[in-house]
């Protein structure tokens, strides 16, 4: 990974409202864990939001009571949408019920993909959903001779934390982990303790494909902030002019609009 450039307009940006909160990015995301500043920059547009919402305090959460403990303190807003129950941070489940009345004013739909999984997730939920794409990746791998039986139970054996940093090594060599082997694994599904969902800062939206959609979830502060991950919204609270002035940058994937840190 690219040594990080802290005057780049994100960290800028990061380290002002880390001040604002108290604390400071070596608290929520040690220099010297690669892992956690590769999240950093894959998943950290959820760190710049409005005041209304409560980021994580850490860029990795290691177990299931400091997700709790989070997740108390952020507070849970709960509402149905079809046959599933979901959950969110009050500010964004205020702002995605909003923009759902809106697109059903237009004959348009906001509904949950999977179920409750597309808001709120737990710790475990996050090591369940690694393991559906580790697994799979390391038997394929193995079945193609690119990893040994021996290299696959040393990797299986690891606890979960460490897994994490090996496969992102192996992904250097072409060894992906993603669902569809091409891209890397955090394209795919979040490393265990990462994901924005654990924040309930996240929704997975069947409609993303549809531009009235996602324009109308911009409009209420929801934008697509990780690459590759297309129905995957972020909750931010803010309008999108207001993104780069947060040290976020707009690319363009496949006709979508994702805000991403710039960390240039």
């Amino acid at each position: 990974m690219a040594p990080t450039n802290n005057s780049s307009p994100f960290y800028v940006t990061l380290k002002r409202a880390l001040e604002l909160r108290g604390t400071c990015l070596e608290d929520i995301c040690p220099p010297d864990d690669q892992v956690a500043r590769r999240v950093l920059h894959d998943y950290g547009a959820m760190f710049i939001g409005s005041d209304d919402i409560l980021p994580p305090p850490l860029c990795v959460f290691s177990n299931e009571e400091q997700v709790t403990r989070f997740q108390k303190a952020a507070g849970r807003a709960a509402a149905t949408i079809g046959d599933a129950a979901i959950e969110l941070q009050p500010a964004a489940m205020s702002a995605l019920l909003k923009a759902r009345a809106a697109a059903l004013a237009e004959n348009l739909d906001i509904t949950p993909r999977d179920g409750a999984e597309a808001a709120r997730r737990s710790y475990a939920d996050t090591v369940r959903l690694w393991n559906s794409r580790f697994l799979p990746a390391l038997h394929h791998w193995t079945t193609a001779e690119r990893l040994s039986q021996t290299q696959a139970d040393r990797l299986c054996g690891l606890p979960v934390n460490e897994q994490v940093p090996e496969v992102l090594e192996l992904e250097k060599e072409g060894i992906f982990f993603s669902k569809d082997l091409s891209k890397s694994v955090l394209y795919s599904i979040a490393a265990p303790g990462t994901s924005q969902h654990i924040a309930m800062l996240a929704f997975d939206a069947n409609e993303f494909y549809d531009p009235k959609v996602r324009e109308i979830l911009a409009r209420h502060g929801w934008f697509q902030t990780v690459l590759s991950d297309l129905p995957h919204f972020t909750f931010l609270g803010l309008s999108e002019a207001e993104l780069p002035g947060r040290g976020l940058r707009r690319v363009e994937v496949d006709g979508q609009t994702f805000w991403i840190p710039d960390v240039a």
